[in-house]
């Protein structure tokens, strides 16, 4: 009778639980939770944990987002792991603003403390997509609507080495520019502002 009370009293196995619970090494960042997201600004929330946090040491920077993902959230960056370590200990439960805070330490390493180590690497997504020949046939084709236009000509002069009698016919034939003192002729000519008007 006793065993069938104490599997009564044990959870059942598979309760939801993580089987191992593993612990975050001691880090720079703090993970901060259940913050005020709609009561405080952004910029006066950041503000707020600055000053809070400084206190237990340098801080090096504060990244308190808005988004509908990270609402009530924030990192919290110290220079060194001892002051990062005290202030978990000091403000985990911390009233903020009306609720109680959550502080554990950050999975991973901050960008700013990876800066200052050199082993900084920018994200590199978009460098690892590959072009296909389907992809690269779609964009290199011509606009609907246009014709594929063959390269320009550049016509060689008459006078230049490998030049043809048919080229420099081809010249003589385009015409020859007027000059500035022809066209105001023409102009003078043609105008009925000149005439004084149209005549009827």
């Amino acid at each position: 009778m006793s065993t069938a009370t104490q599997s009564r009293i044990l959870p059942p196995p598979g309760n939801g639980l993580p089987a191992k619970v593993v612990p975050i090494a001691p880090n720079q960042t703090l993970y901060v939770r259940n913050l005020p997201s709609a009561k405080i600004k952004k910029e006066d929330l950041r503000m707020a944990l600055y000053l809070l946090f400084s206190t237990y040491g340098p801080v090096l920077d504060v990244v308190a987002l808005k988004t509908m993902k990270m609402r009530g959230q924030a990192h919290i960056v110290f220079r060194d792991i001892q002051a990062a370590t005290q202030a978990a200990r000091s403000l985990d439960g911390f009233s903020f603003f009306g609720q109680d805070m959550k502080v554990t330490y950050a999975k991973s390493k901050s960008n700013v403390i990876a800066r200052l180590d050199g082993t900084f690497e920018p994200p590199t997504a978009a460098q690892t997509v590959e072009v296909t020949d389907l992809q690269q046939s779609i964009f290199n084709a011509p606009a609907p609507g246009s014709a594929a236009t063959p390269p320009p000509v550049v016509p060689k002069p008459a006078d230049a080495p490998g030049g043809t009698k048919a080229d420099a016919e081809a010249e003589a034939a385009r015409g020859q520019k007027r000059t500035r003192d022809e066209e105001d002729e023409e102009e003078d000519d043609d105008s009925d502002v000149a005439r004084g008007g149209r005549q009827r």
